[in-house]
């Protein structure tokens, strides 16, 4: 049997059983199916980089873009090429895209060349041709609601408006980001709700991810009475408040802008790529530089690190609840979630004493947790935190098992984990306030994040709360770091008479945050999961997609060749497949089958499917997943330099608290706290 008919034979079985359920595109992606995922078929005829794909809304269709300036139309299922032509673009193609409503006939690309270009693909032609940006056209994207609609991104920091019922053949400016963020600032990427056409998600250069209602800023700009002249009015000037729902911000909390220790990491941070869920409910962005994360549009929680108490305004009962007393069920008087949750039945503020118990968990799921402190005890911080992860997704209001995974994370010590180690002891702590090992851990992920003076108020804090490890070698050794942090030697005009001298330094981090910043942050919103494994340091065009009908599982290209594909929920990395000889860029998935296309570096596309069972080996599996995945944490930390060598084959040591051996190098600072898993 050929591979045409094996791929027709397993597609037709799937929608014979989809049918027979009931519904032909619910569960079409499964675990099983994902673990027999394997290279079908590589799609040749271009002669560059694969840039874009793009399938048609059938999945009979796949369009590609590459830098030989070509579009390709293939027929995927009997790896065909159907459609071949030039597009006009003078520089490398960026993005395609199938207009809707269109019989499949009109296609819309973007190049590096600042055009914008329509085309007929029955006659091939160019039939419109736009010059409006003057920055490289990054992205495109279109919306079943208006077929004769679509817009673009540019490095210019425009997003652009186009309507092919206008005469004029014109676009319009619907979003100027540079008018806040100033001229610097690049559109990288945009896409529009499937659910609901009206909202549009745009990724810039730095951490914030942008949401519009496309309505509201029409509706904005009718009220301003203004000269035609203008170009666009701006959503993000604080000068200028953003009507309700033309714009919204969302940043993983710990992720900075301007400060030092990400420019001197020699790597920016960029949202490579923007996409919503199937049911237009999440936004899964991924952020160059740093990992894939994923964002709740309907539960939508401010920053941990905002929710601290302000100074002075701590209490040795109400730590971290401060600001809460009054807000139940985690709810904000403005309907926003701050992403805690306080279950009145465990927390009691009237008296002096909070009290709650661990609750007895289920025989399989202690199974879990006892395999992830075995993990912890052999050092396998990545294992023990995904075992602790599908723990939490069994039973996610045991506080043991955040406090644990914390743990886990302090002890890795990727990027990001202390801030997920942070939010897991907050976590831990609205369920069990008396959670000794929590409190202690967080005080700790404060002072690693730099929140220095907020670390000092809740180690005093804990002290309070539990006098007897006060005096414990682990207390005494943060504190000694707390304090060499908050002093520091400084000279005044007094001081050289007297020679110099140590001064009290109230330092914060959100005190080193610019003003601007700030106000963004502020009123931003954080992420639900992050996937981490993946490196995303050298390319700004890689794709995070979602997999599946109710978007189940997570894939990403990644600067190794590989493509990793993680577990939604639990966030835990499942496969991990060599995808490409350096880059893996884009990864799209079919529209209603467990199929999936991708391309990179290499000038081909490669088609991936369930192989058959009695395949008895599939070469494109990379089987030491952790190891794939430490290397890439290495890789994204390492200099240019370094990221050479390490594509040659040469060895990178020496991460940054990690040492030569993988081995952990912190100098077991937790001491007589036990704060070891519970």
């Amino acid at each position: 049997m050929t591979t045409v008919n094996i791929t027709k034979d397993i597609l037709n079985r799937q929608i014979r059983d989809n049918r027979a359920s009931g519904f032909q595109r619910f569960h079409h992606v499964t675990d099983p199916l994902i673990k027999r995922l394997g290279l079908e078929a590589e799609l040749q005829g271009h002669t560059g980089c694969v840039n874009c794909l793009e399938w048609n809304d059938k999945g009979d269709l796949l369009a590609s873009g590459s830098d030989d300036q070509h579009a390709i139309i293939w027929d995927p299922l009997r790896h065909k090429k159907l459609t071949t032509m030039h597009t006009g673009h003078a520089a490398n193609i960026f993005s395609v895209k199938f207009l809707p409503h269109s019989g499949d006939r009109i296609l819309i690309t973007g190049a590096a060349d600042t055009k914008v270009h329509v085309h007929d693909l029955t006659v091939k032609e160019t039939i419109h041709m736009f010059s409006d940006h003057t920055n490289r056209v990054k992205r495109i994207a279109t919306a079943p609601m208006w077929p004769n609609t679509f817009w673009s991104a540019a490095e210019d920091g425009i997003i652009r408006q186009y309507d092919l019922r206008e005469s004029s053949k014109h676009s319009e400016v619907l979003i100027d980001l540079t008018e806040f963020c100033g001229q610097l600032v690049e559109a990288k990427c945009l896409a529009v709700n499937p659910r609901d056409n009206n909202y549009l998600a745009v990724g810039a250069n730095g951490p914030f991810v942008r949401l519009y209602d496309i309505r509201m800023i029409h509706n904005h700009r009718k009220s301003l009475s203004q000269s035609t002249s203008a170009a666009v009015h701006t959503f993000c000037d604080t000068q200028k408040p953003i009507p309700d729902g033309a714009g919204q911000y969302y940043v993983a909390g710990h992720l900075p802008v301007k400060l030092s220790d990400y420019n001197n990491r020699l790597r920016v941070l960029v949202a490579t790529y923007v996409t919503f869920s199937p049911d237009g409910t999440e936004l899964l962005v991924n952020m160059g530089g740093e990992q894939v994360y994923l964002f709740d549009l309907t539960f939508k929680q401010r920053p941990y690190t905002f929710l601290l108490p302000k100074k002075g305004k701590l209490s040795t009962n109400t730590f971290c609840f401060t600001k809460l007393r009054d807000l139940p069920n985690g709810k904000t008087t403005n309907g926003v979630s701050n992403g805690l949750h306080l279950p009145s039945s465990h927390i009691h503020f009237a008296g002096s004493t909070l009290h709650s118990s661990f609750p007895e968990l289920p025989a399989h799921v202690e199974k879990i947790k006892q395999q992830a402190n075995d993990a912890f005890a052999c050092q396998q911080w990545t294992q023990a935190i995904q075992l602790y992860s599908l723990g939490i997704h069994e039973a996610s209001c045991n506080a043991m098992l955040y406090g644990n995974r914390a743990a886990a994370y302090m002890k890795r010590k990727w990027d990001g984990d202390h801030y997920d180690a942070l939010r897991d002891c907050l976590k831990a702590l609205t369920l069990n306030p008396s959670h000794l090992k929590a409190h202690f851990r967080l005080a700790r992920c404060l002072f690693e994040l730099k929140y220095v003076a907020e670390a000092l108020e809740c180690l005093d804090d804990f002290k309070g709360k539990f006098p007897e490890q006060a005096h414990s070698s682990a207390c005494n050794a943060l504190d000694k770091d707390i304090k060499a942090a908050l002093f520091s030697k400084s000279e005044s005009a007094e001081d050289k008479k007297t020679n110099s001298s140590i001064r009290f330094h109230s330092f914060s981090r959100k005190e080193s945050i610019p003003e601007d910043e700030l106000v963004l942050r502020e009123r931003s919103f954080d992420y639900k999961h992050r996937y981490c494994g993946h490196c995303n340091t050298t390319t700004d065009i890689k794709e995070a997609n979602f997999f599946g009908s109710k978007g189940q599982y997570i894939v990403s290209g990644s600067d190794d060749g590989s493509f990793f594909i993680w577990e939604k929920e639990t966030t835990n990395l499942v496969r991990i497949l060599q995808g490409d000889e350096s880059i893996v860029n884009c990864l799209q998935p079919h529209p209603s089958y467990c199929f999936l296309a991708t391309s990179g570096i290499d000038p081909v596309v490669r088609l991936w499917n369930p192989r058959p069972e009695t395949d008895s080996e599939n070469g494109r599996v990379v089987e030491d997943m952790e190891g794939a995945a430490q290397a890439n944490q290495r890789r994204m930390n390492a200099d240019p330099l370094e990221v050479m060598l390490f594509n040659m084959g040469y060895r990178i040591t020496g991460l940054h608290g990690v040492g030569p051996d993988g081995s952990d190098e912190e100098d077991g600072s937790e001491g007589q706290v036990q704060c070891r898993p519970s």
